[in-house]
């Protein structure tokens, strides 16, 4: 199995376009074109890691926070991410990171870690803002059913837990063809009516040229007439953070001692308890403290992150439970999305989680 063709399932799960506008998500090092001969799976690259991806034989790290975030004028090796640069180089070894592109989609990390607090009923906080468009095409009578599985085929259509999503209407397209054109229906020089379909459906504007390529290669027409109009809706299958329930409530001190036994943390930071019961569940991995005013604006009752910064803690006592599990600690099970990932795709690809614990923070 190439490198390539796994790098093209991870992107399928969490296209790039995702990503927030800081990251820098996708292919860090490497040649694509080589086979695998296993992957080392991980949350941070460090030189420790590549050491172990080079003792197993592995010519593959995937990792959730990308090694190379800056540009770089000369590498020398004067700190770890350029010593990693020259490693992962010197030993063919392809490192290839999905950061806030599997934050925000859709069953990514924190539905991931959502699964693990034994939420349901499960939706985006802060869903993805100027991220659809609407496609409307026309199309002969005969030939709607072809061209609108096309574009379904293409990642058009769907809303919420519905795919296949469109509406039709019927009506009469006009048109002359001139000298030089090849009509599918009508002559040269005439004017001509056909019966016609309006579609009309829906897609991430990442997947417009996908969808505009589709329509072009299913239509029946030499010069296919389409619109593309920009919306205002939010995407509520994509975005930051989730919020969901717990099946039965738990008291504030149940709930947090649970959470840290689940996450393996250290040292679990958090507000003033006010005896609240926990049943709405708010959170994000890594550093999610941007999404507080939304958790309580929803009612949550407890908001779960990485990193929260000593202010904000201020003043939310009456309004929410603010629990600080770590970075390195909420986003640890991104692994097993990897995993599941290349695993049912690719089930002949060596796998490894790493044992290397790259967490920078350590407790007394």
């Amino acid at each position: 199995m190439k490198i390539k063709e796994i790098v093209s399932a991870l992107e399928r799960f969490a296209p790039l376009p995702l990503q927030d506008g800081f990251d820098n998500a996708g292919l860090q090092i490497g040649l694509t074109d080589a086979e695998a001969t296993g992957a080392l799976l991980c949350l941070d690259v460090t030189e420790a890691i590549l050491d172990e991806a080079i003792a197993m034989g592995y010519n593959l790290v995937i990792s959730h926070h990308p090694l190379i975030f800056k540009g770089y004028k000369s590498i020398t090796g004067k700190d770890y991410v350029e010593r990693c640069i020259l490693k992962a180089i010197k030993n063919d070894i392809v490192i290839y990171s999905a950061h806030t592109n599997l934050d925000n989609a859709p069953g990514g990390v924190n539905f991931k870690i959502a699964e693990k607090i034994g939420l349901k009923n499960v939706r985006i906080l802060d869903p993805k803002e100027n991220s659809l468009v609407k496609l409307v095409t026309f199309v002969p009578f005969a030939q709607a059913d072809e061209v609108r599985n096309a574009l379904f085929s293409a990642g058009c259509g769907y809303i919420g837990n519905y795919d296949s999503c469109s509406y039709n209407l019927e009506g009469e397209g006009t048109f002359r063809a001139l000298e030089g054109s090849s009509p599918f229906c009508g002559n040269i020089g005439e004017f001509h009516h056909e019966r016609e379909i309006r579609i009309e459906t829906i897609l991430p504007v990442y997947k417009k040229g996908e969808a505009i390529r589709a329509l072009l290669t299913a239509h029946p027409y030499e010069e296919p007439a389409f619109d593309i109009y920009p919306l205002q809706n939010s995407w509520q299958q994509a975005g930051a953070g989730i919020i969901g329930e717990l099946e039965t409530p738990e008291t504030e001190l149940e709930f947090l001692k649970r959470i840290k036994k689940t996450f393996e943390v250290g040292c679990l930071k958090h507000n003033k308890l006010s005896g609240r019961e926990i049943q709405t569940v708010a959170l994000c991995g890594g550093a999610g403290a941007f999404l507080l005013p939304l958790a309580i604006r929803n009612r949550a009752d407890v908001f779960i992150t990485g990193e929260i910064k000593y202010h904000d803690y201020f003043g939310h006592e009456a309004e929410i439970l603010m629990a600080e599990i770590g970075h390195y600690e909420s986003e640890q099970y991104t692994k097993e999305i990897f995993y599941s990932i290349i695993r049912d795709l690719f089930p002949n690809v060596t796998l490894q989680f790493s044992k290397v614990n790259t967490n920078p923070i350590k407790y007394l």
